[in-house]
């Protein structure tokens, strides 16, 4: 008598479609959501004024361009610490004010060296003019790699004497942009009264502990204008 072929014991073929959808499926939502994530921002009807962040674009970028974008404002990086000024700055000033954006100056906080010397490198670059923006101040480094090791008193300290400098030559209260890093390390947000900019791809940032005045939605927005990523801010209505 014949022997009986034996079933094959592999996995039936209403499971292998089901695994290869849930492992498939994931992959698709993340593709797309990568995707979607690199142009999208916050509807204007929620937030009418919005603009771009130029800190860390190192090449070219159409300012006319950015306007038909939908810009509104545009804050370009201009010093940072005691000695580093952007060499564009003045260059990028006069382009985006004939492409009929507000502007503002960013000045990258160095918590390593006194505030005096860092005031004096900004107010040689940034003119003291009315029709700019409120100056705000990135606080981003947080100080681990200072030479001689710095306290959360001493940076806040050293942060105040510069905002009152800058603010002597701005004219107007500076913005504090602060990272989620910047603040756990050493909380100035509570402590430091001034408007808020804080940073948060897509969703509302709320590591303050108060009211936002501006909000980067989306740190790494592709649109046109310029090859880099920029970050796309909004303004508190």
């Amino acid at each position: 008598m014949a022997k009986r072929t034996r079933r094959s014991q592999g996995r039936p073929l209403w499971l292998k479609l089901l695994l290869a959808v849930l492992i498939i499926a994931p992959l698709g939502a993340a593709a797309w959501l990568y995707f979607d994530t690199r142009s999208w921002r916050p509807a204007e009807s929620e937030f009418p004024e919005q603009g771009v962040d130029l800190s860390g674009i190192t090449g070219p970028v159409n300012f006319a361009v950015l306007k038909g974008d939908g810009a509104d404002l545009v804050y370009l990086p201009a010093t940072a610490g005691d000695a580093e000024q952007a060499r564009d700055f003045t260059r990028n000033l006069a382009a985006a004010r004939k492409a009929g954006l507000q502007v503002g100056a960013v000045h990258r906080f160095d918590p390593c060296v006194p505030a005096d010397g860092q005031s004096a490198n900004f107010v040689t670059i940034v003119p003291r003019d009315d029709t700019l923006l409120p100056p705000a101040i990135e606080l981003s480094d947080t100080g681990e790699d200072c030479l001689e090791r710095v306290t959360s008193g001493q940076v806040r300290s050293e942060l105040t004497i510069l905002a009152n400098q800058i603010e002597s030559h701005a004219g107007r209260p500076a913005i504090l942009k602060v990272t989620r890093e910047f603040e756990a390390a050493h909380g100035v947000a509570s402590r430091i009264e001034r408007n808020l900019w804080l940073v948060r791809t897509r969703l509302e940032p709320d590591y303050g502990g108060r009211p936002w005045l501006l909000w980067t939605a989306n740190e790494n927005y592709r649109g046109p204008g310029s090859e880099e990523p920029l970050g796309w801010v909004v303004v508190r209505p």
